[in-house]
């Protein structure tokens, strides 16, 4: 994906992961967006806070989404916490009251709800951490340099 990317040209699941991550990084969270934790697993948020704790955050954009979503419970063993981004019209109350609620939209966000935490092992969250770490590194360069190889 080119840098910097025009409002228009981003889907609506894609305006509330960046008004989450706007969020998120005046919580002192950074975050990458579309991370894949495991082989078949990809995650529309995940951040990284200043203690190395590490939030999931699943955008729904309506309905539908959130319905056709079959894997969310997948993520929850690589997170400390699970969170839904939604906007301001969405049915709220279909989503399950053991998981985080932050209301955004392409701008900003509001953690509405703290889902319950469950602490990583020390061995999974290095392995997080350090994937993340690459990750991040990863599209630093493809920015840098896009014949690189890697997208």
């Amino acid at each position: 994906m080119p840098f910097p990317v025009q409002s228009d040209a981003l889907r609506p699941g894609q305006l509330l992961a960046r008004g989450v991550s706007r969020h998120l990084l005046g919580l002192d969270f950074v975050s990458v967006e579309e991370f894949v934790p495991a082989r078949g697993l990809r995650v529309d948020v995940i951040a990284l806070g200043p203690k190395s704790e590490i939030w999931v955050v699943e955008c729904k954009s309506s309905r539908a989404d959130f319905t056709s979503d079959h894997k969310w419970e997948s993520y929850l063993p690589w997170c400390d916490r699970f969170f839904w981004a939604v906007d301001a019209d969405f049915p709220t109350e279909i989503l399950p009251d053991e998981t985080g609620l932050i209301l955004a939209d392409g701008y900003d966000a509001e953690v509405m709800r703290l889902g319950p935490e469950t602490k990583l092992a020390s061995a999974r969250r290095r392995a997080v951490v350090q994937k993340f770490a690459r990750h991040s590194a990863r599209r630093l360069q493809a920015m840098r340099d896009p014949d690189s190889g890697w997208v």
